[in-house]
Formats: structure tokens, C-alpha cells, sequence
């Protein structure tokens, strides 16, 4: 397995680069312009490096120089989504700074070559012209690819998420292995963080700090206590529901100041999971939004991997942030699987 080794684009906390290892890839490095990442992803990933760098400033040859002599080189990526992201429709995304990245990475791969490629984004990727000319760049370099959208729950991930995956292949066609679960086995919120300690609103756990509630106001401790599993707003007693909801505009918006439900996979994780009026993320039964350990296991993250050194402060936003950019753990590993069983078998 080690004859694969990988570079990561955009590595975030390492959610990707954590998946690809535990497929028994060799990850020797990844990039990100964050610097609040490098603890999360070098604690957690210690043979990988990490480089505080902009990959539109990165050249091929810094990139080619981390391989190790005579492997299978891999170039795994995950450029920011938000320029693609549905919620970015209907603004001039043109103007966005991380409109390029795509091509940037795309001219990483016609420098350095690679044997194989990994790309996930969001499903909306497809729609725009930048993907497309991604596609046309491989194909002219003599890739096999395989690109089709993923739903997370079809391969264990306790989460409705939906993810365009790229992979590509220099030595012959490849493709996603198949899915491991169906609707009638899919993992729960309950299989995820059903065995945690309970807490209360504002509270933290004191064998885990990341283990910790966002407080609640109190008219927002109301809401939670009249909010049902599965339900929305609209089942609140009318004092209680915002005057944004009664508008026409805010009608359709029940997916906010509610809570998940036990027996079915949670709702996708997003920078803000950690805040109830921000999404499904109320707990089922517990009078709070999800912590921010809850959130990371939903991203199946493993139960002990550290965000922040153990003398730094427990903040929920750039905490939340980093949780909810991440690659899925158990994707990077589908993704990673996939790989090796191209090679190997």
C-alpha cells in the first residue's frame, strides 16, 4: 500500500487526508491558506506536513520534490466549495477569489503528472464552466475518469450529504467502489453520538472539551422544548415562532430551530452546526444544539481527534468552521479504498 503516495490540495483539518491514510495510502503533505489548520491536521496525520500556502502560488515542482522516488503518485483535492455551492447562485461568482482554484489545480496536475487524481466538491461543481474545462484538461492528459455524485448515507456516513467525486486514472479505467449500505441499514444519528454523555446548553464535558454546548436564550430554550424529532417551527405555539417565519418569504424555511431525529442519519454538517437556529441541529432529546464533538463524529471524524492544542480556548465559530469545511473522514477512506483496489487488485 505504501507504493501510493499523496499530496493534499486544500486540506482543511485533514478530513480528507485522515480517510486516504486509513486505506493504507501514504499522505507526506497537504496545503492550506488556513494556519489555524496545521495543529489538527499535523497532530492527527504526524507523517504528513503541512504548508501554510496558497496553491495558486504553488508550482509543480515544489509539489513534485514531496514524492518519494518510484511510487504511484496521487493529487487529492477539494477546492473551496462556496463558489459553487447553490447558495452562491445569483451573485457574480466571477468576483470571488476562489473562482480559480479549480484551474489551479488543474495545472498542478499537467505539471506534476500524477498517476492518479481525487477531486470532491459540491454537487452544483457540474454547472459551471470552470468543471468542465477541469474534465477536458484530464482527458487530454490520457486520464480514465470516474465522476459522479455520492450520497454519503449509501457508505456508512450518519449524514445526508451529497458530494461530487472525482477520481482519475493514468493506468486504465477506475471507478467509486460500490456503495456498503442501503436505506434499511443506514448508520443514525443514534449509532453516531448516541452514547456520549448528556450535557446541558452551555455546557462542556469534563473528559472531553469538545464536547461542548452552545448556550441557549431563553426564548430559544423554549423553542427547543416545544420543537418535536423530525419537526419544524410551525409546530410551536404561535408566541414563539420569529416574525421572519410568518412572512410569506420565511414560510418555507422549516428546516431551521429543529431537531434531529434518532433513527435516521443527521442533516449535513455546515460551519454553523453548532448553532439551533442555524439548521436541523437541535439534539433529538436533549434541550441544545449539537456539540461541537457531536459534530465532528457526524463527520466521522474519530472521537478523540484534536481541533485545538489543549492550552487554547474552545471557540465555536473557527472551531465550527473547520468541522464543517472537512472532507467526511469515512469518504476520504471510500475514496482511498477505491484507489487501492484500482491498483492492487
Amino acid at each position: 500500500m505504501s507504493k501510493i503516495s499523496a499530496v493534499d490540495l486544500f486540506c482543511g483539518v485533514g478530513g480528507l487526508t485522515h480517510g486516504i491514510i486509513q486505506s493504507g495510502i501514504n499522505v507526506v503533505a497537504g496545503f492550506d491558506i488556513e494556519e489555524n489548520c496545521r495543529f489538527a491536521y499535523e497532530t492527527n496525520n504526524p507523517n504528513a506536513k503541512f504548508f501554510k500556502q496558497d496553491v495558486s502560488s504553488l508550482s509543480g515542482e515544489e509539489v513534485e520534490a514531496l514524492y518519494p522516488q518510484g511510487g504511484i503518485k496521487l493529487l487529492a483535492g477539494c477546492a473551496p466549495c462556496q463558489p459553487f455551492s447553490k447558495y452562491s447562485q445569483g451573485r457574480d461568482v466571477r468576483k470571488d477569489k476562489k473562482w480559480p482554484l479549480l484551474y489551479a489545480f488543474s495545472r498542478i496536475i499537467r505539471e506534476v503528472k500524477p498517476e492518479l487524481v481525487t477531486m470532491e466538491n459540491v454537487p452544483d461543481v457540474t454547472k459551471h464552466e470552470v468543471y468542465h474545462d477541469f474534465i477536458s484538461e484530464l482527458e487530454e492528459q490520457g486520464y480514465h475518469i470516474w465522476a459522479e455524485q455520492v450520497f454519503c448515507p449509501d457508505y456508512g456516513m450518519p449524514q445526508i450529504r451529497k458530494r461530487h467525486v472525482l477520481l482519475a486514472s493514468r493506468l486504465g479505467p477506475i471507478q467509486l467502489i460500490k456503495p456498503t449500505h442501503a436505506p434499511e441499514n443506514y448508520k443514525t444519528v443514534l449509532d453516531a453520538i448516541g452514547k456520549l454523555p448528556p450535557i446541558e446548553a452551555g455546557d462542556s464535558d469534563s473528559k472531553d472539551r469538545l464536547h461542548t454546548a452552545s448556550s441557549l436564550s431563553p426564548l430559544n430554550m423554549k423553542r427547543i422544548r416545544a420543537s418535536k424529532p423530525g419537526g419544524t417551527w410551525k409546530d410551536w405555539p404561535q408566541e414563539l415562532v420569529a416574525t421572519c417565519h410568518t412572512k410569506a418569504s420565511g414560510r418555507s424555511y422549516g428546516g431551521v430551530y429543529a431537531r434531529m431525529q434518532w433513527d435516521k442519519p443527521s442533516p449535513t454538517m455546515t460551519t454553523q452546526c453548532f448553532g439551533y437556529g442555524n439548521g436541523r441541529f437541535g439534539h433529538p432529546t436533549q434541550d441544545r444544539a449539537l456539540t461541537l464533538r457531536e459534530a465532528a463524529i457526524l463527520q466521522t471524524f474519530p472521537k478523540r481527534y484534536k481541533f485545538v492544542p489543549n492550552d487554547r480556548k474552545i471557540e465555536f465559530k473557527p472551531i465550527g468552521r473547520m468541522i464543517g469545511n472537512a472532507v467526511p473522514v469515512k469518504l476520504g477512506q471510500i475514496i482511498g479504498d477505491s484507489l487501492v483496489q484500482h491498483i492492487f487488485s
